[in-house]
């Protein structure tokens, strides 16, 4: 009977539904590209005051000044070049990291048979890896319209000219660094939601829904 049991929670606790992780991954990707949408104008003006002056010394331009300069002399269409790359990494990304943390958490767990904090952790890391990971090229392909002053080819024709001119690697570019940084901030940001969570139900009367999540 104990064994029954036994296998009864640990069912429960490992029964992960498709629903669940699509609701996961459209809800998460979903709310991404809402904030991407927004807030395109500020990376477009971040990936320019980055790359002013490449190999050059000089006086850099501040953000309210090159805003309107690029204004000027491009015009406030300039200011969302690359928002079609960037909404297709958005949905996917945000996406992809909370769809794939349940699943990786409850795979830790079974494995190590422990549902400590540093699976958690580990679970956040890899969710926020292999997200950066697969969408690496949409980040390349956002950051190459970014700099560019007129739009000569869509997002496609771009994407085939550095796939032809430099081969299909250049689009994995950066992807290291992006990796370990998705990494830290997604198990950082993930682990303190859940954790935070936890103590909420213990601590409260509250239960796992809309009021829980909006704490």
């Amino acid at each position: 009977m104990a064994g029954d049991s036994t296998s009864g929670s640990t069912k429960a606790k490992w029964d992960v539904s498709p629903s669940d992780v699509f609701y996961h991954f459209s809800t998460s990707g979903m709310s991404v590209a809402a904030a991407t949408g927004i807030t395109h104008p500020l990376d477009v003006l971040k990936v320019r005051l980055q790359m002013q002056l490449v190999g050059q010394r000089g006086p850099l331009t501040g953000m309210g000044k090159l805003s309107m300069q690029v204004v000027k002399s491009e015009g406030l269409r300039s200011l969302y070049l690359g928002l079609t790359p960037a909404l297709m990494r958005s949905v996917l990304y945000g996406g992809l990291r909370l769809g794939l943390y349940q699943p990786s958490k409850y795979v830790c767990e079974m494995a190590f048979e422990s549902p400590n904090v540093l699976m958690k952790i580990a679970s956040g890391a890899f969710s926020g890896a292999v997200a950066t990971a697969l969408t690496n090229p949409m980040e390349v392909l956002k950051v190459r319209l970014q700099m560019k002053s007129k739009i000569t080819r869509g997002s496609i024709q771009e994407l085939q000219k550095i796939a032809s001119e430099e081969g299909v690697v250049a689009l994995w570019k950066g992807v290291g660094p992006a990796m370990t940084r998705a990494a830290a901030l997604t198990a950082s940001q993930l682990v303190t939601y859940d954790e935070s969570k936890q103590v909420l139900m213990r601590w409260t009367t509250l239960q796992e829904g809309f009021y829980l999540h909006l704490m």
